[in-house]
C-alpha cells in the first residue's frame, strides 16, 4: 500500500525519515463527544491503529466512525489502559505499546483531556523521539476549563482574574493558597477533607463557596455545590464519586444564573428512539441537544419487495413516457426508486416531463438532493390527508395522461389511492420497499422499557407503535410517551398508551422540540413548587398521578 505522508515540523523530520510509521497525540476531551477538534476527527478517520486510555473511547470512536457498537471494521484498537494480563499499565508499558505500534502504522494515541495538560503525553512522546519514530500533538479541551464551563462556573471575572490548578496529594502547601484565588483542584475528592480543612486553616473563609462536578460535560454530569465548612459532608452523602473536578472560590456563586448544561429541558432523560436504523440518526442528535441520552432501539427494518418485477415494470413505465405523476410519500420511497434507478443506469434526467410530488418537507429534501424539485407538497398537514387536498383533480384537456405512479411499502393504507382514484386518476400503487419487523432488543432493554427505566418513548409511525410492543411489550405508565401525529397516536392509544406530546406537525425535529417544551414546562413546575427536580424515571406512580392530575 503507498502511504502519503502530510510534511510535519523540523524536529520530527527525522525520525519520520527512519520509519514509515507515525504517532498522533490527540486530545479527545474530558468527555462529550461534541468536543472533539476536526484534526482529530479527521486522524481518527484515517488511523490503523487506535490506542485508548478510558473504557469510553471504543465507543467515541465508533461514533466518529459512524459504526455501530460492536461492528466490526475500521482501525485497529488498542487498550491502552490494560495489559494482556488485565493489570494496568504503566506509563512506560504504554509507550512501549504506541512505540510498536507507531514504528509501521498510523497510529493516534487518544488521550483524555489534553496530551499535554495533566496527562503522560510528554513521556510517551519523548519515547517516540527516542525510538526514532515521528509524531504530532493535536491538543484537547481540558477537562480544568471544560467541566467548570459545563457546570456554569466561569473560572475567572472581572473581580476574580487568577486562578491556579492543584492536583492534590500529600505534599500540597495550602497554607501557599490562602489569598482569594479560584482554585481547580484534581484528584481532590477522597481528600477534600482534608483540604477544606487546611485551606480554613491557612486563612480561607469557612463560607467559601465550593462546587464538585462529576462525570463534567457528559449527560451524567452532577454537579454539588457547598461551602468549605460543608463540603466533606456533603460529598459523603451525596456519594460523590471520582472522576470529578473541583471549584473553590466566590465563582462558584455565579452558577446560579449561568448554568446552562444541567438545566436543558430533556438533561439525563433516558429516551427511548423506536425507529430504523437508516433513520434514527437525526432524531438521536436533535435529542443530544436537548440533553437527552437516546438509546436506539430498531423495531423495523426496511427490504427490497419479495417480487421485484412490478417495481420493474412501473420504472420502464416510468422512463416510456406512461405517468403524469410519481407521488413519493416517504423519503425510503425516494431512496427504493433511486437505487432501482442507478440499476438500470438512469439518473434525474429520466424524469423529463413527468411532476414530482412528495409528502412533505423532508420527503422533499430527499427528491432535492436527487437533483429534483418537487411540484408538489403539501402547504398544511404533512400526510397523505395533506397531499389529497392539494391534489388536482383530472382534466382531460390538461393533463395529457391520467396515470399516477405510486412507490410505496408494502403496509400502506389505501387512503391515498382512493382519494386519487376519486379525483379521477389511475393509480399504479406499487411496492418499493417492505417493511419487516426487527429482532427482540436484549433482555436488560425489554426490562427497562417494561419497569420504567425509560423517561421518555418518541414514537415516528404507527409501525413503530405496533412494532416495539410486539417485540418489546408496552412502556412503562410513568414513561413520558411523545408521538409524530393523530394518527400515530390513535395506534399508541388502541395499545393502551397515554400520549403526553403531540407534535403539531409531523416531522421529527417538531416533535423532539415539543418534547423539549414538555419537559421544560414540567421543570418550572417542579422549580416553582419547591420539590427537586427528577426525571419521569425517578418518580413514583402515585407522585407522577397526581402531578398530571394537576
Amino acid at each position: 500500500m503507498t502511504r502519503v505522508q502530510t510534511p510535519q515540523a523540523s524536529s520530527t523530520e527525522q525520525g519520520r525519515a527512519a520509519t514509515p510509521g507515525w504517532v498522533s497525540f490527540v486530545g479527545s476531551g474530558p468527555g462529550d463527544p461534541g468536543l472533539l477538534t476536526v484534526r482529530a476527527v479527521e486522524l481518527i478517520q484515517s488511523a490503523e491503529v487506535i490506542v485508548t486510555e478510558a473504557p469510553e473511547h471504543a465507543d467515541l470512536v465508533r461514533s466518529v466512525l459512524g459504526l455501530p457498537l460492536g461492528a466490526e471494521g475500521g482501525p485497529e484498537i488498542v487498550d491502552g489502559g490494560f495489559g494482556e494480563d488485565g493489570q494496568p499499565l504503566t506509563h512506560a508499558a504504554r509507550a512501549k505499546v504506541v512505540v510498536r505500534h507507531g514504528k509501521k502504522q498510523r497510529v493516534v494515541r487518544l488521550m483524555t483531556g489534553d496530551p499535554f495538560l495533566y496527562a503522560s503525553g510528554p513521556e510517551e512522546a519523548q519515547a517516540c523521539v527516542k525510538a526514532g519514530v515521528g509524531f504530532e500533538v493535536v491538543p484537547g479541551v481540558s477537562s480544568v476549563s471544560a467541566v467548570p464551563a459545563y457546570a456554569g462556573i466561569p473560572l475567572t471575572d472581572k473581580r476574580h482574574r487568577e486562578m491556579a490548578v492543584v492536583t492534590c496529594g500529600d505534599k500540597v502547601d495550602w497554607s501557599a493558597y490562602a489569598d482569594d484565588r479560584t482554585l481547580v483542584l484534581l484528584s481532590g475528592v477522597g481528600s477534600i477533607g482534608e483540604t477544606a480543612a487546611a485551606l480554613v486553616e491557612a486563612g480561607r473563609s469557612p463560607e467559601t463557596p465550593v462546587a464538585v462536578t462529576r462525570v463534567g460535560t457528559t449527560t451524567e454530569q452532577q454537579t454539588l455545590i457547598s461551602t468549605l465548612a460543608s463540603v466533606a459532608a456533603d460529598v459523603r452523602a451525596s456519594r460523590i464519586a471520582p472522576p470529578a473536578i473541583i471549584v473553590i472560590g466566590d465563582v462558584v456563586d455565579l452558577r446560579k444564573t449561568l448554568s446552562w448544561f444541567e438545566t436543558k429541558p430533556l438533561f439525563g432523560w433516558r429516551a427511548l428512539v423506536p425507529r430504523t436504523k437508516e433513520q434514527a440518526g437525526s432524531l438521536s442528535r436533535r435529542l443530544r441537544e436537548y440533553g437527552a441520552v437516546p438509546e436506539e432501539v430498531p423495531t423495523i427494518s426496511v427490504e427490497p419487495p419479495r417480487n421485484p418485477l412490478q417495481m420493474d415494470k412501473a420504472v420502464r413505465g416510468l422512463v416510456e413516457g406512461r405517468y403524469e405523476w410519481i407521488a413519493f410519500t416517504s423519503v425510503n420511497a425516494v431512496k427504493a426508486v433511486r437505487e432501482k434507478f442507478e440499476d438500470y443506469g438512469l439518473d434525474a434526467r429520466a424524469f423529463s416531463g413527468l411532476k414530482i410530488a412528495a409528502v412533505g418537507d423532508k420527503t422533499a429534501q430527499a427528491i432535492a438532493d436527487w437533483g429534483l424539485r418537487a411540484d408538489l407538497v403539501p402547504s398544511g398537514e404533512q400526510s397523505a390527508a395533506g397531499l389529497l387536498e392539494e391534489w388536482p383533480p383530472y382534466d382531460d384537456v390538461l393533463d395529457p395522461i391520467n396515470r399516477v405512479f405510486l412507490p410505496r411499502a408494502d403496509i400502506a393504507t389505501e387512503n391515498l389511492v382512493a382519494g386519487l382514484i376519486d379525483l379521477g386518476w389511475e393509480c399504479d400503487d406499487v411496492t418499493a420497499y417492505r417493511t419487516v419487523r426487527a429482532t427482540p432488543p436484549p433482555a436488560p432493554v425489554r426490562d427497562a422499557i417494561k419497569t420504567g427505566k425509560f423517561d421518555a418513548v418518541v414514537f415516528t409511525s404507527s409501525s413503530t407503535v405496533r412494532n416495539l410492543v410486539g417485540i418489546a411489550g408496552k412502556p412503562h405508565p410513568s414513561t413520558i410517551i411523545a408521538v409524530i401525529g393523530p394518527a400515530t397516536a390513535k395506534t399508541a392509544e388502541e395499545h393502551g398508551l397515554r400520549v403526553d406530546v403531540l407534535a403539531p406537525s409531523p416531522d421529527v425535529e417538531v416533535l423532539v422540540d415539543a418534547l423539549a417544551d414538555f419537559g421544560a414546562s414540567r421543570r418550572l413546575a417542579m422549580l416553582e413548587a419547591g420539590e427537586p427536580v427528577t426525571r419521569p424515571s425517578e418518580r413514583t406512580a402515585s407522585g407522577r398521578r397526581k402531578a398530571r392530575a394537576k
